[in-house]
């Protein structure tokens, strides 16, 4: 941001909102839901368009058709909101349509309490592609990760022609925090590239990286389909032939290409240790300080955070693999990553710190560590 040294007091959501227009997201489309209140308040301030949609099915379905215009749109929901989403989120992801939706997380089921935070949608998202296709999916564990994971975001989107959800939580995005703006660094702004050849354009043809070109509708060139349905290379819909198959195939296989490009997380490694703490989002703020007390006390433990959490990375069981015991902290009854890493049954060398209706706090997880050590 070019700004010397400057503490100030700010919360995640004018982070995240200000990432997103410096990044070169042009429109944000919304509808009003607790706790995106202010990311819809900031957002009608400092985005060059902003739509206020009727509900959250027409907010996909705008951008949906924003995005196959050659924009870049945003948006910002809550659990309610999203399930309504999910269908459209379908679609867009099927047409290859680049989107981020931020989804803040509070205490569910249903409408819940939507003053209480929690991290209880990631099973959700994890099944969110009907045939259970990976969605890129990005958490932030402080404001730093708020001012640079949705610029990654938007780049995911824009490179692999894709929906990507930016996942956070109330206390994340409502919480003030103490920010030093001059660690705030410079965010390279996404731009999208429209094919240019000379060859007839196939919106679905694979590139190198397996990512087809893209051409916005309206263009004077050539024909462009955007197709929801089974379909070809050309966007013929198609039911089960080979080459509609492999389309559908590509749209996993891509993202996993292209992994350690949109990979972020943090290892605080400790030689030695052979506990393993995991963590995510704004549980990592407590996991950060529970290992630096543990560490204290004499506990030889090391330390995984996790910012890109879907798709998980087969990187990430190669360090599972040192340890003896791995503990994962997070704000919900049943362990979602837990299970999402290790499936329903991890065995006992693999536990959770776990809670709802509050914050997990740091002397919970030294708490958890210390009796399953």
């Amino acid at each position: 941001m070019n700004v010397k040294s400057s503490l100030t007091l700010l919360d995640g959501s004018r982070l995240i909102v200000e990432s997103f227009v410096k990044s070169g997201a042009d429109i944000f489309i919304g509808y009003p839901i607790t706790p995106t209140n202010w990311i819809y308040s900031y957002s009608q301030k400092r985005f060059p368009m902003m739509l206020a949609a009727p509900d959250e099915i027409t907010t996909l379905q705008w951008m949906a058709g924003w995005s196959a215009a050659g924009y870049l749109p945003v948006t910002a929901t809550s659990f309610p909101g999203f399930a309504l989403m999910v269908e459209s989120i379908n679609m867009a992801y099927m047409m290859e349509l680049p989107m981020v939706i931020t989804l803040a997380q509070r205490l569910g089921p249903s409408t819940g309490t939507a003053t209480a935070g929690a991290q209880g949608d990631l099973l959700l998202i994890n099944g969110l592609i009907s045939g259970g296709y990976p969605i890129p999916t990005f958490s932030p564990s402080n404001m730093k990760d708020c001012w640079e994971l949705p610029n990654l975001a938007l780049r995911t989107a824009v490179e692999l022609r894709t929906p990507v959800i930016l996942l956070t939580s109330k206390e994340m995005v409502m919480t003030k925090f103490t920010v030093d703006l001059g660690d705030l660094k410079e965010l390279p702004r996404v731009t999208r590239k429209f094919y240019d050849g000379d060859e007839p354009f196939h919106p679905y043809k694979p590139g190198p990286n397996l990512v087809p070109d893209f051409l916005p509708v309206g263009n004077d060139r050539w024909q462009v389909r955007f197709t929801a349905s089974t379909h070809n290379q050309d966007g013929i819909i198609q039911h089960t032939s080979p080459e509609a198959m492999e389309n559908t195939k590509r749209l996993q296989s891509k993202l996993y290409r292209n992994l350690d490009s949109f990979l972020r997380f943090e290892f605080d490694e400790t030689p030695g240790a052979d506990t393993l703490l995991v963590s995510y989002g704004i549980t990592a703020l407590a996991a950060r300080e529970a290992t630096h007390r543990l560490r204290s006390m004499g506990y030889r433990i090391s330390l995984l955070i996790v910012k890109t959490l879907l798709p998980v990375a087969p990187f990430f069981y190669r360090i599972f693999e040192h340890y003896r015991r791995i503990v994962v902290a997070e704000e919900n009854l049943n362990g979602e990553y837990k299970e999402i890493l290790f499936g329903k049954n991890p065995g006992t060398n693999v536990v959770g710190v776990n809670g709802i209706g509050k914050m997990i706090s740091p002397d919970d997880i030294v708490e958890g560590v210390i009796e399953n050590d």
